[in-house]
């Protein structure tokens, strides 16, 4: 099921795009300003932003700017006033990926939606900095945060962390993971994997026991979930 994340403060607004996405058969969350928005961007790990221009406490165009600077990847869709041309034009300039003006029909939208979607799925995700929770990589400096607190992660961890935030939603096989990561020459077994998964979650996750960002898929491998 799809996630959306609908950040407007608009409540007869929110309420019907909220009950049009779940009738979509979407995963919904709402956010009324700015600020959670932002959060919930990075928390919530939403397949799609729907994101107002207008909202109290942090604008969407910023929203939108702090979105991109962490490095998520998510598509935006900005929600936008009729005559507000150079919003759509500085959403775009600042990372949106469509607009689509005040009052809309949910038809169009949804249209809209699917465009965006499609080609989200057709672009690999590389990035040089990313933001989950409360972990930031900064993979061009080869550092990584957590809370703030420098991460001692080897060189194969950060490989393989990035190997999953590029393939995010994905479900990975351990076999897939040996091919991407590790050398051919070295010929590790899968067992290898999974301990360097479990290594991996001791340092992100607030539980390794119970992760919330490396899942295991029993059967088939791993999906990374920030």
């Amino acid at each position: 099921m799809p996630r959306v994340l609908i950040v407007e403060d608009d409540e007869s607004m929110a309420t019907a795009l909220r009950d049009g996405f779940a009738y979509e058969q979407f995963e919904v969350t709402v956010a009324r300003d700015g600020a959670a928005g932002l959060r919930l961007a990075a928390e919530a790990s939403p397949d799609l932003i729907l994101l107002d221009v207008m909202l109290p406490k942090m604008n969407g165009l910023d929203v939108c700017r702090e979105i991109r600077k962490a490095g998520n990847p998510v598509p935006i869709i900005m929600l936008t006033a009729r005559g507000q041309e150079i919003d759509k034009v500085l959403g775009l300039k600042l990372g949106a990926d469509d607009y689509i003006t005040k009052p809309f029909g949910f038809l169009e939208l949804m249209a809209r939606v699917e465009a965006v979607l499609r080609r989200a799925s057709g672009r690999t995700v590389r990035l040089e900095a990313y933001q989950f929770g409360a972990v930031s990589v900064d993979f061009q400096k080869g550092e990584a945060r957590r809370k703030g607190k420098a991460l001692d992660l080897s060189a194969r961890e950060m490989r393989l962390l990035k190997y999953f935030i590029e393939h995010r939603g994905e479900v990975v096989a351990r076999e897939q993971l040996l091919d991407a990561v590790w050398d051919y020459d070295a010929a590790p077994l899968t067992r290898t994997v999974d301990m360097h998964v479990a290594k991996l979650r001791k340092k992100i996750e607030d539980r390794a026991s119970d992760p919330r960002f490396i899942v295991t898929v029993h059967g088939l491998g791993y999906k990374f979930t920030g």
